[in-house]
């Protein structure tokens, strides 16, 4: 059983020229129906002629080659003029005249090469055709034949238009195309910074903590099973994230949400950073994206911690109210920096631009004590 709601998709693929054809056909029918005989556009006051075999030809000249005035323009421009001519000179004066307007609106909007030569080439045409009616006696002036080229005229110069139209549409899509595939390759960086950066510091801290264990078991054994969580961790937030660059891959996103921050906490103290974690409030239903914000604000500031500042005291504060979220996270200026890996310091260029994104404020900076802080404040309510 055909599915008639599949019919107007199916009809779309199919090719231009079998699109066009109906109307070509329904034009030439139209055209010899006795009915509408000699209500054609007419250039002069030749008699008109009674239809015989030329006429049907000269119809089938003007029509049918509008099936393929998508697919080959210019043949079709040149058959179609060729047809009319053949109508002013015989006087059939057939509703298929009108096929050479539309013929011109076609080639000006698909013609892509040489189009001045085109337009130059069916300009010059057109002289002979005047030459010859006004030697038939049609009795035209000159200014009524340049009026007549003018209306053919503005049918060229308004496909013309159309064609600059789709063309700029065009550019405009493969700009903003350009420009969403910018985007997202800096989301992936941007992902990609939070989810390396954070576990491979954690690993790096604990695997240089070990280096001193060797004498105590316990603590050498605890070490290196962190060392292993973290790197499970890492390699389960690497693979999903992946998986988001499948075109096939089907499932929502995976996005830290403040609900996390727990986890987050335990992991960076089973890497040596003592943490202070206090969160007041609850987190909003329609935080939206202010909370995966918020967890990457926290998540860049302990991995700064580890890394520059490892083993001092580190407080972390999460507020939340009806209309925002306030992260603010604090480090004392002791501690060892001898197993922190070098930065690439666009993590919190990255955080910044992230708030500023959704309206908030954030800052960045050391204490006049030689700590440092990060602070953000995250409206809340936004769109994930």
């Amino acid at each position: 059983m055909i599915d008639l709601r599949s019919i107007p998709d199916r009809w779309r693929r199919c090719d231009v020229t079998v699109r066009d054809l109906p109307a070509a056909l329904l034009l030439a029918v139209v055209s010899l129906l006795p009915v509408l005989n000699d209500n054609g556009t007419q250039l002069g006051n030749l008699p008109n002629r009674p239809f015989d075999a030329l006429a049907l030809v000269a119809v089938a000249l003007e029509c049918l080659p509008l099936a393929v005035r998508r697919r080959w323009p210019v043949a079709c421009l040149a058959l179609v003029s060729l047809g009319f001519a053949v109508e002013q000179l015989r006087g059939y004066y057939t509703v298929a005249t009108i096929a050479l307007p539309i013929a011109l609106l076609s080639a000006g909007v698909h013609v892509e090469r040489h189009r001045r030569t085109v337009a130059v080439l069916a300009s010059v045409a057109y002289v002979p055709l005047a030459v010859a009616l006004d030697q038939l006696g049609a009795g035209e002036t000159v200014a009524e034949y340049a009026t007549f080229y003018l209306v053919l005229a503005i049918a060229w110069g308004a496909g013309g238009w159309l064609r600059l139209s789709r063309v700029a549409e065009a550019e405009r899509r493969r700009h903003l195309a350009e420009t969403t595939r910018a985007a997202e390759r800096t989301r992936i960086a941007r992902e990609l910074h939070d989810i390396v950066t954070h576990h491979v510091t954690a690993m790096v801290v604990q695997a240089e903590s070990a280096r001193y264990l060797t004498a105590v078991p316990d603590r050498l054994d605890q070490t290196l099973t962190a060392v292993a969580d973290t790197g499970r961790r890492a390699i389960t937030d690497l693979r999903h994230l992946l998986d988001l660059l499948n075109p096939d891959h089907g499932t929502e996103p995976r996005t830290q949400t403040v609900g996390e921050l727990h986890t987050l906490v335990e992991q960076t103290r089973q890497a040596g950073q003592p943490v202070e974690f206090t969160e007041e409030g609850r987190p909003q239903e329609t935080a939206g994206s202010a909370e995966v914000v918020a967890y990457r604000v926290v998540q860049e500031a302990l991995t700064n911690a580890l890394k520059y500042a490892h083993g001092s005291r580190t407080v972390v504060h999460v507020q939340h109210t009806g209309r925002e979220i306030t992260v603010k996270v604090s480090t004392d200026g002791s501690g060892s920096r001898a197993a922190s890996p070098g930065g690439s310091g666009r993590g919190l260029a990255g955080l910044r631009e992230r708030v500023g994104v959704l309206g908030g404020e954030f800052s960045a900076g050391r204490r006049p004590d030689g700590g440092f802080v990060v602070q953000a404040r995250i409206p809340a309510g936004s769109v994930s």
